[in-house]
């Protein structure tokens, strides 16, 4: 199965092992509650999934890569410990609390998060010494004396014989006590979540273009030579970072990431004509609706990858400004929620800026949460970052203009929440502007062509390019797809009539 296939199989098993009767005993005895075994290739998301699915089922997330651990980390130091059994006087080794396990205790006492996943990564490559210990808490869920506390899953991840030479194999024992999911690579999965994470534009575009370099391992007279999706992503922070700070990236900086010389290359090249297609087509040009006649003429008569490339870069400025739409829209919706439970406060608080303190303490402690729970959502982490920086401007303007009562401030609160939601208005007017133009110069050039067809389709998979058009419409959209939709339903009926023309022919 595919990585979102994965995810949706790990969130159903730990919303059942979580679930409890009507007694309040788990539905799933822990007993009976599976570890599960991972397998794929290295690269591919196993460890962001764990993020994601923590984040969204608000549980707790433990993370380990088990060959940086000895045998003592994982299980703890043994000790000699006295016990009577009988009348008699015996010594029995005991051992200090594992590493692993005291991490969950700790994520549970700083965080109030009793239930969450354990997730230890490469779990069939541990040393000699270190394999029992592994095989014992896959089974038994137990570190030396110390059992992982109930509410718990364990996930176990590890990479196929074939990406390494250290793996395992595990024993039908094992094997009969875990709940085993293989991954597989899949391209249109990873687009998916590159558009809706924001990645660059040319990293994107790139792979549709070169799906086969998406994920590649070679075996090589230098050694093992790859491309991995977790390259492409990390490739795609360091372009945006070196174009924010006008640094060139070139082949040396790629082949940091891609570690396949003919892929790097290949990408490297790319990646120039990706910025030269940028300044010659002009893009701001076409948002603004400004654009010159020849840079119809140009994009109608430009070879088919560069259209592409062209289309991604269009695709890529809507997508960014999709983004700060749907953002600044989430944080109007986050801030009125505080707002209100700030006006709740006034009449028990010292003072309005004594109110506002504890909305933006709040707010800290529940990014401090999350961020101790492991819960690694980046969006969620900019948007409290952004209230609570909002907020302090609320309390600064209040201890400014010397406000102390709660009508006072409540109207001045309104004044500058308002002050954001024209800042909402203001991007989804210019996101809005952005479509209307890019449609009209693909009109103009290109007309309901093949590339009209991918950039509305493109626009339909994009994760914030959907959801700005469902939120707030566009009219051209809406006529092309309706043509598409025609034209389709048209080509499937001509189809029809020459399938049946063709039946009735051979029947005579």
């Amino acid at each position: 199965m595919n990585i979102k296939e994965a995810k949706k199989q790990i969130a159903d098993t730990l919303k059942a092992y979580l679930a409890r009767d009507e007694y309040g005993n788990y539905l799933i005895p822990p007993i009976r509650q599976r570890p599960v075994l991972l397998l794929g290739a290295p690269g591919i998301g196993k460890t962001q999934i764990m993020e994601q699915i923590a984040s969204e089922e608000n549980v707790g997330l433990v993370a380990y890569t088990i060959t940086h651990h000895t045998r003592q980390s994982a299980i703890g130091l043994p000790y000699i410990e006295k016990r009577i059994y009988g009348e008699t006087e015996y010594t029995v080794t005991e051992y200090t609390m594992s590493e692993i396990i005291g991490a969950v205790y700790s994520l549970i006492e700083k965080t109030g998060i009793k239930e969450g996943i354990l997730f230890i990564d490469e779990i069939n490559c541990v040393s000699e010494t270190l394999a029992p210990m592994m095989l014992q808490f896959l089974q038994c869920k137990t570190f030396g004396n110390q059992k992982l506390p109930e509410g718990w899953l364990i996930v176990a991840a590890g990479n196929p014989p074939e990406y390494n030479r250290s793996v395992r194999e595990f024993d039908v024992v094992t094997l009969d006590r875990v709940k085993k999911i293989t991954v597989e690579e899949n391209f249109g999965v990873w687009k998916e979540y590159a558009q809706r994470k924001g990645l660059h534009g040319a990293v994107v575009s790139y792979l549709d273009l070169k799906k086969d370099n998406f994920y590649r391992m070679e075996n090589t007279a230098e050694g093992l030579q790859f491309a991995t999706p977790r390259g492409w992503e990390d490739l795609s922070e360091i372009i945006f970072a070196y174009e924010k700070l006008g640094i060139k990236v070139d082949m040396p900086v790629v082949e940091q990431y891609i570690q396949l010389p003919s892929v790097a290359r290949d990408f490297a090249n790319y990646l120039s004509l990706y910025i030269k297609y940028r300044n010659t087509y002009h893009i701001d040009d076409i948002f603004r609706g400004t654009w010159a006649r020849t840079d119809e003429s140009e994009f109608y008569a430009a070879p088919f990858d560069e259209k592409l490339s062209v289309l991604s870069l269009i695709l890529s400025g809507l997508a960014d400004s999709a983004r700060d739409a749907h953002f600044r829209e989430k944080l109007v919706d986050s801030l009125h929620a505080s707002l209100v439970q700030f006006r709740e406060s006034l009449d028990t608080a010292e003072s309005p800026v004594s109110a506002m303190n504890a909305r933006i303490s709040a707010c800290h402690e529940e990014l401090k949460r999350a961020s101790d729970a492991g819960q690694g959502d980046r969006t969620l982490r900019d948007l409290k970052l952004r209230e609570q920086s909002i907020l302090s401007e609320f309390r600064d303007t209040f201890v400014r203009e010397e406000i102390s009562s709660a009508d006072a401030a409540m109207n001045r609160v309104r004044e500058l929440l308002d002050y954001e939601v024209s800042g909402l208005q203001k991007q989804t007017d210019e996101t809005s502007e952005k479509l209307k133009n890019a449609f009209a110069f693909l009109e103009a050039s290109v007309g309901q062509s093949q590339e009209m067809v991918m950039f509305v389709t493109e626009l339909t998979a994009g994760y914030d390019t959907s959801w700005f058009i469902e939120n707030y419409g566009c009219e051209a959209y809406f006529r092309h797809n309706s043509e598409l939709l025609f034209n389709d339903t048209r080509r499937n009926i001509v189809k029809k009539i020459i399938s049946a023309s063709d039946a009735s022919g051979e029947k005579n």
